[in-house]
């Protein structure tokens, strides 16, 4: 069986550089290079500083610390890299498609296939390529004509190694999976991947699939755990009509061992860079092969997470005397969960997007998202013009400051430094009446509501 003495992942994005760095760490034999075109990325990951990596990910700066400059390499030669590996994961991003046939639900493979092509053209030797980035069913078949096909005589093999990460928690997941999920044909490729990963994980949680098993996999984990969301969050609905509480409904069922507790917290909706792209690839995939009410089926999720958004939005003006015009929202975090500066599909982007066409006036505090970043996530929405966006937000880096005159605070990230701000000082200091919209039922009403503000939580 051929020993892995270099690996290679192209793509130093969210997956690619926790993942690889954490494979460094364990096997320190290994020789382990990301590289990827962004110049930019790759220098933030070399900085000497570890609290400027590109990635903000709790204890990841002490892997890369420990691994880098050992057998831990970021590089922009990717050519040399590829030429250099036995084994390369491809990491880069699937956007879902912006054109053509597909638009709005398939994934753009396009960089998956220009990895495939520069493979192709550069390899004189065996290659094992491991698909990481998530992936449509059956695009290793695509992955695999392409190298066979414009190679150089070299033999590919091809395996699925889907990244079942949650952000906020990478490393922790990392270091300790639930499992570690490995599909392919040639069982020496796969015995060869299964060893890399066998330096830290006890095998019996390394399963391994057929190549279309593994593919799919990753997309109905992520359907699943997104439909639990959007379930909860129908239910929230209800409550709040009926006088019911969703977190005492969330509980009792959460009980009941065949359902469990997990992914039952209302919310404004989930975001991310996974959810919404899988679900919208599950749906394509499904119409493709004419089974419409399978499809259906799934694209309800996303219609349910939409609606919450909306209605988050919707529940600020309707409660603010049915106008926000002119009126200071401020909004206390912007990223799609706590403890990562990840925006991608971020429910802050889309309820400050409901709020600006109503002319308020949003001021933005998050503590690891940059302004650069809170304003390319509303430019890309092309709504308004980037001059509109920001004459109408403002991002500010201190959460008082964000709330000094407000006329209400809404709770879009659950960061845990929210929990013990000065409640009673910030009442001081916004308008009146003082409202708070906790989108991610992280307050406490009695504090909130003792102090005198006009507190709503979701599901209450």
């Amino acid at each position: 069986m051929k020993e892995i003495k270099k690996i290679t992942c192209i793509g130093a994005g969210y997956v690619g550089g926790p993942t690889m760095s954490v494979i460094a760490q364990k096997n320190p034999d290994v020789e382990v290079t990301v590289v990827d075109l962004n110049h930019a990325r790759i220098a933030a990951w070399n900085d000497e500083d570890l609290d400027k990596l590109p990635v903000y990910e709790p204890g990841l700066d002490a892997v890369v610390g420990e691994a880098r400059g050992r057998n831990l390499f970021f590089s922009t030669e990717v050519d040399r890299a590829i030429d250099e590996a036995d084994m390369i994961f491809i990491s880069v991003n699937t956007p879902t498609k912006t054109y053509g046939k597909g638009k709005g639900q398939a994934a753009d493979l396009k960089f998956i296939e220009l990895c495939a092509r520069q493979i192709a053209a550069v390899a004189k030797d065996d290659k094992i390529v491991v698909e990481k980035s998530t992936l449509p069913v059956r695009t290793a078949e695509a992955l695999k004509n392409i190298l066979e096909n414009t190679g150089n005589g070299v033999n590919f093999h091809i395996l699925s190694n889907p990244e079942f990460l949650a952000e906020g928690t990478a490393v922790t997941d990392l270091h300790n999976p639930d499992r570690v999920l490995i599909g392919g044909e040639d069982a020496e490729a796969i015995e060869a991947l299964v060893n890399v990963y066998a330096a830290w994980v006890p095998r019996e949680r390394i399963l391994t699939t057929n190549l279309w098993s593994s593919e799919l996999s990753k997309l109905v984990a992520n359907a699943f755990l997104a439909q639990r969301v959007s379930s909860i969050n129908a239910i929230s609905e209800l409550c709040e009509v009926t006088g019911a509480n969703v977190d005492e409904v969330a509980r009792a069922i959460g009980q009941d061992s065949r359902i469990g507790g997990k992914f039952l917290k209302a919310s404004v909706g989930f975001g991310g860079s996974c959810f919404q792209k899988d679900i919208l690839n599950l749906v394509y995939i499904a119409r493709t092969y004419n089974l419409y009410e399978v499809a259906d089926y799934w694209e309800q999720v996303i219609i349910m997470n939409d609606h919450q958004k909306t209605r988050f939005a919707e529940k600020i003006i309707q409660t603010m005397y049915n106008t926000v015009n002119g009126k200071h929202i401020a909004f206390l975090g912007w990223a799609f969960k706590k403890d990562t500066n990840d925006t991608r599909e971020s429910a802050a982007i889309y309820v400050a997007d409901h709020l600006l066409d109503e002319e308020a006036q949003v001021v933005v505090y998050d503590p690891k998202v940059s302004a650069e970043q809170i304003y390319r996530d509303l430019d890309y929405l092309g709504t308004r013009s980037p001059e509109d966006n920001r004459r109408l937000l403002k991002v500010v880096d201190n959460a008082y400051e964000a709330l000094d005159g407000a006329h209400a605070a809404a709770v879009l990230t659950e960061w845990d430094e929210f929990k013990g701000y000065d409640w009673a000082k910030i009442k001081e200091g916004m308008k009146r009446p003082s409202f708070v919209f906790d989108g991610r039922k992280l307050l406490d009403r009695k504090e909130l509501n003792r102090l005198g503000f006009a507190y709503y939580a979701i599901g209450e």
